[in-house]
């Protein structure tokens, strides 16, 4: 029987990317867990190897040192078992805008954006080469709603979904499969990185429900899975419109609200 592809997932050792590796290892996948704490990884790999028997393998790494991602870019491009990435690691901050550092959110950037675009960018030709593979990228309905406040984290999350539909379009193709999961509010240490107790918040998603939702909107092939969403229709409506703008958006003159009267 061959082998199923080998899923590696940022992030593993907590949170959405810790159960992204119990559900793939459940499915039969080998595992590559990707994350800073060493320790949190090597329980949760042990419990695994001994509940599903897929080989499990750790590596340390920082996504905000480029070193350790150039480590991680490098397995992405020569790992031919490799088949699923799972772009999850991100983090948040505390307060808002005007409170943040620049040297904060730098490192925030950096790891939402800089780190995810990469790995992903390291991996695309490979699969697009071989006609199949799939990045799984985790965004946030946060980057839909400027109106909650969290400016930088929002903004990095709009990113993350705009990458995913782009690559959709280049790399679907190819046989390159690419989902943009968005969760709500989810109950994860993020909450303490952006200073907020996550049991004063309403509506927060168990991460296990979170995660088991995603991936039935990448059983069914979804580009954009909103896990929280009741009505499918709403987002439908929302991408019509985005796209019905679309033929009006390349116009040799100003609209006419914009050009001076005499």
């Amino acid at each position: 029987m061959q082998q199923k592809p080998t899923v590696l997932i940022t992030g593993a050792s907590t949170g959405i990317g810790a159960v992204y590796a119990d559900r793939f290892a459940r499915r039969g996948h080998p595992i590559v867990m990707v994350a800073r704490d060493i320790e949190r990884m090597q329980k949760i790999a042990a419990r695994l190897r001994i509940e599903t028997a897929v080989e499990i393998e750790i590596l340390k790494a920082d996504l905000n040192e480029s070193a350790d991602v150039m480590k991680i870019e490098t397995r992405l491009r020569d790992d031919s078992n490799l088949g699923v990435l799972v772009n999850n690691a991100g983090t948040a901050l505390p307060g808002t805008f005007i409170e943040q550092s620049s040297e904060d959110v730098t490192r925030l950037v950096g790891l939402n954006v800089t780190a995810l675009t990469r790995l992903a960018s390291a991996v695309a030709p490979r699969f697009a080469r071989a006609g199949q593979g799939a990045i799984v990228n985790i965004g946030s309905v946060v980057g839909l709603a400027p109106e909650l406040g969290m400016s930088v984290y929002g903004a990095t999350k709009a990113f993350v979904l705009f990458l995913s539909q782009g690559l959709h379009l280049e790399l679907g193709p190819k046989g390159v499969y690419v989902q943009a999961v968005l969760p709500s509010g989810t109950r994860t240490e993020l909450w303490q990185h952006a200073g907020r107790d996550v049991n004063a918040i309403e509506g927060v998603m168990d991460v296990d429900e979170l995660v088991d939702a995603a991936l039935v909107g990448f059983d069914k092939r979804e580009t954009v899975t909103i896990p929280a969403l009741p009505d499918l229709a709403q987002w439908e409506r929302y991408e019509a419109a985005r796209t019905a703008m679309l033929p009006n958006l390349r116009q040799q003159r100003a609209a006419v609200r914009y050009q001076r009267t005499a």
